[in-house]
């Protein structure tokens, strides 16, 4: 069996180190020239709601930007599956993001057999915002605070009803936590839309609501309905006077949905960083943070990291509560 020679195998060496050499410089070249052609970001929602606004608003804003399309792709169906197996289907070449939030954490445990792990299957890249999960009531309920709500419930166990959308939705979990964290009874009652729902609690069907201020504004500003409370850290700025359920007596009452962008696992680290720090310029525009409160939201900034812990904490704070409150997984 013949063999190179020791003068052959130097220069296949020299040859082999030479391509390496030009490859990390093009892939280096390719990172620092990000974005060179049109970004492609993944919606699990339909057009139209608040968190394709908020991200057409942001990506409209990248573009001016990065001299680059950030265009907007929906792809609805099955609790995100759709939507995140898509943005899988791609390389991890910083070219497509997957829109996740509150949403992806709690299917992380409803959902039996992912076909995908979103902890290790992506890599986090940047908050968008947050928005605080409300209670309302009819005006001139009698719930017209939580600890009235709390004493009624304890007085009269079982006759509350709670309104929420979708079970296993953020709502639904809301007012499952709710329940647990306040020792209550009432009886879950789920509609189609939010819509329905925000009737419902105007006839008097249903006692309290849970969903987020785009649902109510409209009917808060005619005075139909009372937001009692919100799952916030802090006192909402868009609802003066309302307290958080945390200082209404509840500190371990914390819910604030809210929506980030995922990439790949793979994608370069130096384009997760662009894209974070370029998200989190947009994000401290007065337009932008004008724009986000008119839909109900807070811009929200932080790194990949933050973003990351955040998405690993609400899975393990979710899953306690679908256990819990034996929500059937899907």
């Amino acid at each position: 069996m013949r063999t190179l020679s020791a003068c052959a195998r130097a220069v296949l060496s020299v040859a082999v180190t030479v391509l390496a050499l030009v490859a990390g410089s093009t892939f280096a070249v390719a990172q620092a020239n990000y974005p060179d052609r049109p970004v492609r970001v993944i919606l699990p929602f339909g057009p139209g709601g608040v968190a394709d606004v908020t991200m057409r608003l942001v990506a409209q804003k990248l573009t001016e930007r990065l001299g680059q399309n950030f265009y907007i792709e929906n792809r609805p169906g099955a609790g995100g599956i759709a939507g995140a197996k898509s943005a899988l289907s791609y390389p991890a070449d910083g070219y497509t993001f997957y829109l996740a939030g509150n949403g992806t954490a709690i299917s992380q445990t409803l959902f039996k057999d992912l076909p995908y792990n979103i902890l290790t299957d992506f890599v986090p890249v940047t908050f968008l915002a947050q928005f605080d999960m409300l209670l309302a009531t009819k005006a001139g309920s009698q719930h017209d605070s939580v600890q009235k709500l709390v004493a009624y419930a304890k007085a009269n166990p079982g006759k509350l009803n709670f309104g929420t959308v979708a079970a296993g939705s953020t709502q639904h979990l809301s007012a499952e936590l709710f329940k647990m964290l306040t020792g209550i009874d009432a009886t879950m009652i789920m509609f189609k839309t939010t819509p329905d729902m925000v009737t419902a609690i105007i006839r008097g069907d249903i006692d309290v609501g849970f969903d987020f201020l785009a649902a109510f504004r409209p009917t808060i500003a005619s005075n139909q309905i009372k937001i009692i409370a919100t799952g916030g850290e802090k006192p909402n700025a868009e609802l003066p006077g309302v307290p958080t359920v945390k200082d209404s007596g509840y500190p371990d009452y914390l819910v604030t949905s809210w929506n980030a962008l995922q990439a790949r696992a793979g994608t370069p680290p130096a384009i997760i960083k662009k894209v974070n720090d370029e998200v989190n310029a947009v994000l401290a525009l007065p337009e932008i943070k004008a724009r986000m409160a008119d839909l109900g939201m807070e811009p929200l900034i932080g790194t990949s990291e933050q973003m990351g812990a955040r998405m690993a904490s609400e899975i393990k704070k979710w899953a306690v509560v679908i256990e819990k409150a034996n929500i059937p997984t899907k």
